[in-house]
């Protein structure tokens, strides 16, 4: 009986994730896995067509507040001439996608920050703010989604791992 109570409040929170107040965080940020060639889409977002790793990374939606943050280190490729290294890819955003995969689903882009050589990227408040998202985050938001996406081509190299949530 005491494991029912414990995991019923864990049910309830990851059904309530964006509340009023709620701060849904991604602790760990890994690379999309997929053969060469192989498409691999999530909500609706095609991935990148080679696979990527990260050495460490983290996201954040306040939806009090409207901030999103991200900050990714080695997000590189894994295989061919560029294996080790963000190849041709210089600029990232971050994506939220709220209700992915339904007909109400939401998708949310950072603005577009550089991607340095050895991998690293960063969108974090104060110097990039709420004005900068080019949507409101919505008042409701089930099974968020964070992606990191190569920009121009808008396809999604990395995702939020470990998702987890404080009201």
């Amino acid at each position: 009986m005491k494991r029912v109570f414990v995991a019923l409040p864990l049910l309830f929170a990851i059904a309530s994730f964006a509340g009023e107040d709620a701060i849904v965080s991604w602790q760990k940020i890994v690379g999309v896995i997929t053969a060469p060639g192989v498409p691999n889409p999530v909500a609706g977002i095609a991935s990148g067509r080679l696979p990527w790793t990260v050495f460490s990374g983290w996201a954040s939606v306040d939806f009090a507040t409207g901030h999103i943050a991200f900050l990714v280190n080695g997000l590189v490729l894994v295989g061919g001439n560029s294996s080790g290294t963000p190849g041709t890819v210089t600029r990232v955003k971050g994506t939220l996608v709220c209700d992915p995969g339904t007909s109400s689903q939401v998708v949310i882009d950072t603005p577009a920050v550089p991607l340095d050589s050895k991998g690293d990227a960063q969108f974090l408040p104060p110097a990039q703010s709420v004005g900068d998202l080019a949507t409101a985050l919505p008042s409701s938001c089930n099974k968020p989604l964070f992606l990191i996406r190569a920009v121009p081509k808008d396809v999604w190299i990395a995702t939020g791992a470990v998702r987890s949530s404080t009201p």
